[in-house]
């Protein structure tokens, strides 16, 4: 099936590598239902495609509720799904030694919840049709641990974990899994950074190595397009300045 005939449902697609995302997937025809918090974002970017079909909702994806209603939103629409790209994430860097708790707690929700929360939303579905993608942002941070970043690694190796147990576990019904690991990306995930030392530091980062979103969605898009039979697993895809 090419990606003009796909239904591909995208979390947190109101700016950077969601968007980027919405845009390539557009472009090629995609049928799309996006959900993100910023409900205006999502609606400006509908208008940037007049003649394509973008369905948008607000969506946050730590309430299962509203992540379940992005999906029904599809299958009434469109009567089924095909792909469902966990993209929402955010990024807090702190010591572990602040122990700040409630931090601790919106990354899990967010990083770590917000994907299972998409998996159990769309499961029963592709479950159902024998076939389905299901991809989820990662991180490089899910693959190494550095100081400061010790619970978002976490979230980021969890993510990486519960996809490789969806591909053992659903492989037979034909659902694919992807997990997209970004390096340094200009997007707005700094904004998610309290400390403001650290939020300085990653702005820095972006501006002087990230690489552009286009590039992550580039790789969605791959993945996405690969025959039924192909199964890209992992993308790793860091600015070729980068340490890590």
């Amino acid at each position: 099936m090419s990606i003009e005939d796909k239904v591909i449902v995208i979390t947190g697609a109101s700016s950077g590598i969601g968007a980027e995302s919405v845009r390539q997937l557009a472009k090629r025809h995609a049928k799309l239902v996006i959900g993100a918090r910023r409900l205006d974002r999502l609606n400006e970017l509908k208008a940037e495609f007049p003649d394509e079909q973008i369905l948008t909702r607000r969506v946050d994806v730590t309430d299962f509720e509203m992540v379940s209603g992005l999906i029904e939103l599809a299958v009434k629409e469109f009567g089924h799904v095909d792909v469902l790209y966990n993209n929402a994430g955010i990024m807090p860097v702190n010591a572990l030694i602040t122990g700040d708790r409630s931090e601790w707690q919106q990354i899990l929700d967010v990083n770590v919840m917000g994907v299972l929360n998409g998996i159990a939303a769309v499961l029963p579905t592709m479950i159902h049709q024998k076939s389905g993608h299901v991809l989820a942002t990662d991180s490089v941070a899910g693959h190494v641990v550095v100081p400061n970043l010790a619970v978002y690694n976490g979230s980021k190796f969890a993510v990486r974990a519960i996809m490789e147990g969806l591909r053992q576990e659903q492989h037979q019904n034909h659902i694919r899994t992807t997990i997209v690991s970004p390096g340094a990306v200009n997007t707005e995930l700094y904004k998610s950074i309290r400390n403001p030392e650290q939020r300085q530091a990653e702005i820095k980062t972006e501006n002087e190595i990230g690489i552009d979103p286009v590039n992550i969605a580039q790789a969605v898009v791959f993945a996405i397009d690969q025959p039924d039979n192909v199964d890209v697993n992992e993308l790793v895809i860091r600015p070729i300045q980068q340490d890590i």
